[in-house]
């Protein structure tokens, strides 16, 4: 066991570069961006040392750290992680490197402060890795609603308008829109977490509250409360109105990072607090949480293929797929909930590597309009295939990191709901449809004409773009066929969490052949 505070460290290390980049002059662009760059690799390498130090076969939560804050409240500075919450600090600290690296010159295009714009990527890092390590209640809500400060600012003052010639005043509104659902969601949070520490015998820590004994009405109303900030979190259908906004207005950067790990707040916090602190209002909300589940991932697929806004359909690609994860957490089965888990990584694998492919054909063509398009892979033919990768790893093609994580939910529902299964499956065959249709339209085909007068269009990948893509190329293909690293420390966390919720998996049916003599 360490004595090593890595969760403190890698939460507040992100912050400090964030104050250190922010005090960087306006006319030394390149340095603070080089600055951001070098403290989010010397973050990568921290949680990798974590990552080490991490005992997949050991106790539960681990890497424990408790300070005093406020102790009239019972409220401390706890940190801990278990497997669910380790695979989300390791993907953050992968991607926000790569979105550093993809955004070098989104700033500049804006004509805003770019050492302010990376300093707001590395303070989102720090409040995203705050809420995966906290194990108190309060402060994980502390650090739940502090992400929304930079990324508000990320949207509102350095987003695109969207469509080619668009008002600012979309980005705004996008802006806006985000943080009220947030803050609305939050606020319903907020009243649970009150009534937790009422109910919960005073105290905010995690570990104490998981068992305790409450009334029946009383878990119900905590749970609802968590969930509703959750779902609208992730989102989950109905609540799932800002993203395709805030995703379509936002840097590429920043809507890799608000699609690939803030949403997995949401489904995160079902599984950390939803389930273990309210095990019977859990079972007793699941049925409802699947339908919503299913709702969104048939709903958000139809729509995705109306879609003429690149950025927009891939944001509501992302909500079905939340749809996917809300039904491995709520089957209660080891194999749907270890999907799941492993579904929020690769999720934001590939999904972070198509929003930052589409954010590379937007720069070139002024626009995330599909009809804006077409033919562009005959100038463009790495970033066409970059793109096509990317749609064929969004839609868990066979051989890609999200196959095997949405094979895992649907066989782990399949066992306890066939029918919950089969119409999850037709989200796989109208996930085909929207990905190959954006694909058709953006590469292939008859050139566009007005191609031809883009000087930018003749350049196809930079060195920058590919060391960009690259890594997430290598891991989308390495955890495609082997995701043992992963689930290895996944798997006794989801068992754990079920064993919370007091579900047990379906005993296997032999079958049995005689042999006529």
């Amino acid at each position: 066991m360490t004595s090593f505070p890595y969760l403190s460290v890698l939460t507040l290390l992100p912050l400090v570069g964030a104050l250190v980049v922010a005090c960087v002059p306006r006319a030394k662009a390149q340095f603070a961006k080089s600055l951001a760059l070098t403290w989010s690799v010397l973050v990568l390498l921290l949680a990798a040392l974590m990552w080490s130090a991490f005992d997949a076969g050991g106790a539960r939560m681990q890497l424990r750290e408790s300070y005093p804050w406020i102790p009239a409240w019972g409220v401390k500075f706890t940190f801990a992680t278990d497997g669910i919450g380790l695979v989300m600090l390791l993907l953050i600290a992968v991607l926000v490197p790569v979105v550093l690296l993809a955004s070098w010159h989104d700033a500049e295009k804006s004509k805003r402060s770019v050492p302010a714009y990376f300093a707001l990527l590395l303070a989102l890092e720090s409040m995203m890795i705050g809420v995966f390590a906290a194990a108190d209640v309060f402060l994980f809500y502390v650090f739940f609603e502090a992400m929304l400060i930079p990324m508000y600012f990320l949207i509102g003052s350095y987003g695109t308008a969207g469509a080619a010639g668009a008002a600012d005043g979309k980005r705004q509104y996008a802006a806006v829109k985000f943080f009220l659902y947030s803050l609305v969601g939050g606020l319903f949070m907020l009243a649970a977490v009150v009534g937790l520490w009422v109910a919960g015998g005073h105290t905010f820590d995690w570990q104490a509250l998981v068992g305790m004994d409450l009334n029946e009405g009383t878990a119900r109303w905590l749970f609802l409360g968590f969930f509703i900030a959750f779902a609208v979190k992730a989102p989950f259908f109905p609540f799932h109105t800002w993203l395709p906004d805030a995703g379509g207005a936002a840097p590429a950067g920043a809507a890799a990072l608000l699609v690939g790990v803030m949403d997995k707040v949401g489904t995160f916090g079902i599984l950390r607090y939803c389930l273990p602190l309210f095990p019977e209002a859990s079972r007793w909300f699941a049925p409802y949480a699947i339908a919503l589940a299913l709702i969104g991932v048939i709903y958000a697929a139809l729509v995705a293929i109306g879609q003429s806004d690149m950025k927009r359909l891939v944001s509501y690609t992302s909500i079905a797929h939340f749809g996917f994860i809300g039904v491995g957490i709520f089957v209660f089965t080891t194999q749907a909930g270890s999907g799941a888990v492993l579904y929020m990584v690769n999720h934001g694998l590939a999904t972070g590597l198509l929003f930052l492919v589409v954010g590379m054909l937007v720069v070139r063509r002024g626009s995330a309009q599909i009809g804006d398009f077409g033919g562009a892979g005959k100038q463009l033919p790495l970033l066409a295939a970059m793109l096509f990768f990317a749609g064929l790893a969004s839609l868990a093609l066979p051989g890609t990191a999200p196959f095997v994580s949405e094979f895992l939910v649907l066989v782990g529902t399949f066992t306890v709901n066939k029918a919950v299964a089969v119409i999850a499956t037709l989200g796989i065959v109208l996930a085909a449809a929207y990905v190959l249709w954006m694909v058709q339209r953006t590469v292939q085909g008859t050139p566009n004409p007005a191609l031809a007068d883009l000087a930018p269009m003749r350049r196809d990948l930079s060195v920058r773009e590919k060391v960009v893509i690259a890594p997430l190329v290598a891991l989308i293909l390495l955890l495609g066929f082997y995701p043992k690293p992963l689930t290895d420390v996944i798997n006794p966390a989801v068992q754990a969490t079920l064993a919370d919720v007091g579900a047990k998996d379906p005993a296997p049916t032999a079958v049995r052949a005689e042999v006529s003599r």
